[in-house]
């Protein structure tokens, strides 16, 4: 992925691997991000025919922050006001697409989309998700069942210590790493996945 102050933008590529695309033509509105690109870049046939991105940004405090939604065109009316407005904020793209050249240009928009904050710069670890839009959210990581006996053994290894004493034992889900470490200790079994069942 390529990394652009702190932020990178992620695509489906054709072969399905996940590939690295960087756009610094963005714009914020209340009820979405807007996007630039040009029509012949592979950029934009992945977006018109997948749609699914992820932004990704970074901080020196070992912050994360995951945006992963599905892009589609802006309506065509809006297009030019959106290219505009992108163009204003971003003027160093008037060097790349000068003059009538942006005409090239299409805007895509962001409404809907899944946002995870990780702060890996503490201990234990801070982890939330978010919805934007009304997007419904993942459910990850782990919890435990009735079928727990209360040994311990997942607390002991839990390398955040987020797994409390209890009927069952509980995992504190916004410290949890999701690495399964206590799934795969458990003794009696009593450790699921939250996307399998729920708690």
């Amino acid at each position: 992925m390529e990394e652009e102050n702190g932020h990178e933008s992620g695509c489906r590529v054709r072969d399905g691997l996940r590939g690295g695309r960087q756009s610094g033509g963005k714009h914020y509105e209340t009820d979405g991000i807007y996007f630039f690109t040009a029509r012949g870049k592979d950029f934009c046939r992945e977006l018109l025919a997948d749609g699914r991105v992820q932004i990704l940004g970074y901080t020196k405090y070992k912050e994360m922050i995951r945006l992963s939604a599905k892009a589609e065109p802006a309506p065509e009316e809006e297009q030019q006001r959106w290219i505009d407005a992108i163009f204003r904020e971003q003027p160093y793209l008037a060097n790349v697409y000068p003059g009538d050249t942006r005409e090239i240009g299409i805007v895509f928009v962001i409404r809907r989309a899944e946002i995870e904050y990780f702060n890996l710069g503490v201990r234990p670890i801070f982890r939330e998700t978010y919805s934007m839009g009304g997007q419904k959210t993942a459910r990850k990581g782990y919890w435990i069942t009735d079928a727990c006996v209360g040994c311990g053994i997942c607390a002991k290894h839990c390398p955040q210590g987020c797994i409390e004493e209890g009927e069952p034992f509980i995992i504190q889900q916004e410290h949890c790493l999701h690495c399964g470490s206590c799934l795969e200790h458990c003794p009696a079994g009593a450790v699921q996945r939250r996307d399998a069942a729920v708690p």
